[in-house]
């Protein structure tokens, strides 16, 4: 019994020391690096503290206004600024994969005529993962339902499944959101559309007899969406205000590549992934839309492949 609670006391004592040395953090309100005295240490708090925040001044998505000045739409705003905030972990993922992909995805909606607020969409729809998939079916970067998919021009089957491919999987994403841009009137009841389908949000608007999504009254998951969006592009764009502390050096790289066109079946990944002096583990990282270790194509489709440009990665014969 003695060694029992000894042993308990000296986990006691390393469960203190590590909530001391974890929760060593700056006030997320802190002054960012440019504002503060040159010769003064960044302020730090030596114990574990939470802090409310300030609701940031001229919020907006797209261009659009959040009323903050209403009471409902600032505690909701306010729900999503903290939860986001305190969530330190995915946070620090969010903010490396954004150097990553972000990239890819704002030249494809700067070409299409959407605004780039809608980057952050994909980012609480599947956190910046090419492979998520939802309970639902929605699959890919942009959670596209098969039906969806087909219906904008993807192949969506067992053996590929475009809705992996990050760049048509934008294309898709810009092509739904417009259409509901010119449907619903605004970008923001466009972005509800999103989560909830043109129809769900046209009808609530409807039923209701408003004209403003910050007007409606939803079920949890709209209801949030976006407020989730604009606490996520608030947070990434200002990490020091946040508190969220790194280097470039932390942010994952966009790995450049080359395409390689294929216009008949592969019988073996594996072997194909060699012959550009890499395997296929590093093939699939590239290309998580062919969901199979070969490749069908008995129609003669032309197909794009990714490779990695040489030296990237530390492969092995």
């Amino acid at each position: 019994m003695k060694i029992i609670k000894n042993s308990l006391a000296l986990v006691g004592v390393i469960c203190v020391s590590g909530l001391f040395i974890f929760s060593m953090q700056k006030s997320p309100n802190a002054q960012a690096p440019s504002d503060r005295n040159l010769g003064h240490e960044d302020p730090v708090v030596n114990n574990y503290n939470v802090y409310a925040l300030e609701m940031p001044d001229n919020l907006n998505f797209a261009g659009e206004a959040v009323p903050v000045e209403d009471p409902d739409i600032y505690e909701r705003m306010d729900r999503e600024l903290l939860v986001n905030t305190y969530w330190q972990s995915n946070g620090l993922l969010m903010f490396k994969r954004a150097q990553k992909y972000f990239p890819i995805i704002e030249p494809i909606l700067k070409k299409n005529g959407v605004p780039d607020d809608f980057k952050y969409l994909a980012v609480i729809e599947s956190g910046l993962i090419p492979t998520a998939k939802s309970p639902a079916g929605a699959s890919g970067m942009w959670q596209i339902m098969a039906a969806t998919g087909r219906e904008n021009g993807l192949e969506v089957n067992s053996n590929v499944d475009e809705r992996y491919h990050i760049e048509m999987a934008t294309e898709v994403a810009c092509n739904y959101l417009k259409k509901a841009k010119a449907n619903l009137g605004s970008w923001t009841k466009a972005a509800a559309a999103y989560n909830a389908g043109n129809a769900g949000v046209s009808s609530r608007l409807e039923a209701q007899d408003v004209n403003d999504y910050y007007d409606l009254l939803l079920g949890e998951e709209t209801g949030r969406y976006v407020f989730r969006i604009v606490a996520l592009k608030e947070i990434l764009s200002h990490p020091d205000k946040y508190g969220f502390n790194f280097n470039k050096s932390h942010l994952y790289k966009e790995i450049p590549t080359y395409k390689v066109k294929v216009d008949t079946a592969v019988k073996d990944f594996a072997q194909f992934s060699k012959k550009f002096g890499i395997n296929y583990k590093i093939l699939k990282l590239h290309n998580p839309w062919l969901r199979e270790p070969h490749l069908n194509n008995s129609s003669r489709k032309l197909y794009e492949i990714e490779i990695p440009e040489a030296g990237y990665y530390n492969t092995h014969p």
